[in-house]
């Protein structure tokens, strides 16, 4: 069990902050926060470098992906289009509530001080000409820039427009994609190998600084965190319930059984063959459910995007960067596109290489995201429920919309 990587990744956080309290103040502390700090912000940088490259290529497979299950039939195409509502709507919703959740629970005292750790942080749009630059004139500047929301725009066009061109050239532009993004992939998990180190000598920093109330501010900031997967679980009831025309109470009763296995192994795969079994009970066609519930582990992590919105907003806080509506309706976009790429990736690597570029395109500094993932095992609990609640909520509209559910 301490063998694993998050095991791993903890015990540094916690040895990184236990140093850093216990020399806080001293002699030993300033140098040991003067040798920790140049560690970790190389190994930060080399996570960094792979951000730009790995989300652009991860997008353009994933949307090529997507494209060619939605020409496979109605079924899929309906399914499609509503994990991109669901989408939005949860990210946007997470935009709202985690502000309101900060400012009726704010950050603890402490957490002033872990605003001190600031890292470069690019300038996200700005209110006045927020439209006058979502469409990247040049893709090569906004990609050097990083400038993600009209990275993300550019490369959500270039997958639908390489998804209509010829066969042949299609497929061979796919293989390039994903050779890219299996090399970002590989050099990902290179650094995240020393993950250990790079999060100890981060912590260092931040026990220093905070000292013992650095533990009251994970606490926080997991709470605001589960807060977000829970008010996206509460949507997709909602959907259910309003465009599924599902009773809340049975189509809860019908998702009980999934939901348990995701919070016990937390995996949306794992609990496929619940999903699937609760077809019946939803008063949804097998087939139908065969199609959309298989599609939706693969492409659809509703709750996930909403808790990356509120990571990258609590963020925020922390560093004290003024967030406006167009910066949050950016991020929530940035939040709702990227969630597509992370399927079937690694949850050490997921979480950096797609919340990162939440952050930057509302400008907030990533220099703290590494020590967040040694806490990221219960957060994560609440992620897996949330999303294959939504799995569940869109297999019953779907299923309603084909009339199957009125055949059966």
């Amino acid at each position: 069990m301490l063998n694993t990587p998050p095991a791993r990744i903890l015990i540094g956080l916690v040895a990184g902050l236990a140093i850093g309290v216990w020399l806080t103040g001293t002699a030993h502390g300033e140098v040991a926060v003067r040798v920790a700090q140049p560690v970790g912000k190389l190994w930060l940088d080399a996570l960094t470098m792979t951000v730009v490259p790995l989300v652009f290529a991860l997008l353009v497979t994933g949307v090529m992906e997507a494209a060619r299950e939605a020409s496979g039939g109605k079924v899929a195409a309906r399914a499609i289009g509503w994990f991109a509502i669901l989408l939005i709507a949860s990210t946007l919703l997470a935009a709202v509530t985690t502000t309101l959740v900060l400012r009726g629970v704010p950050l603890p005292p402490g957490a002033a001080a872990l605003g001190e750790a600031r890292g470069a942080g690019p300038v996200p749009l700005g209110d006045a000409h927020w439209l006058d630059n979502i469409i990247p004139t040049n893709p090569i500047r906004a990609a050097a820039d990083t400038a993600m929301v009209p990275l993300v725009i550019f490369a959500l066009l270039f997958g639908l427009g390489a998804s209509g061109i010829e066969a042949e050239p299609r497929a061979a532009l796919e293989r390039v994609f994903r050779g890219i993004g299996q090399t970002m992939l590989r050099i990902v998990t290179w650094v995240l190998w020393i993950a250990p180190v790079g999060v100890f000598a981060l912590a260092v920093g931040v026990g220093s600084r905070m000292g013992g109330a650095a533990a009251g501010v994970l606490a926080h900031y997991v709470f605001v965190v589960i807060a977000a997967c829970l008010f996206a679980t509460l949507l997709c009831y909602a959907a259910a319930a309003l465009f599924g025309r599902i009773s809340p109470l049975t189509f809860a009763r019908a998702a009980l059984p999934s939901q348990v296995i995701a919070v016990s192994t937390q995996s949306s795969l794992a609990s496929l063959p619940a999903m699937i079994s609760a077809a019946a009970p939803l008063r949804v066609m097998p087939a139908t459910a065969g199609i959309v519930l298989p599609l939706a582990v693969s492409l659809f992590r509703a709750a996930s995007a909403a808790a990356n919105v509120a990571v990258a907003i609590y963020l925020a806080q922390v560093h004290a960067v003024p967030l406006g509506v167009t910066t949050l309706v950016g991020g929530a976009i940035v939040a709702a596109a990227v969630s597509v790429a992370a399927v079937g990736l690694p949850a050490q690597v997921s979480f950096f290489a797609i919340i990162a570029p939440v952050c930057i395109a509302m400008g907030v500094p990533v220099v703290l995201l590494p020590v967040l993932l040694a806490i990221e095992t219960l957060p994560d609990i609440f992620r897996t429920l949330g999303n294959v609640t939504a799995d569940l909520a869109v297999a019953r509209i779907v299923g309603r919309v084909d009339g199957a559910a009125d055949r059966a």
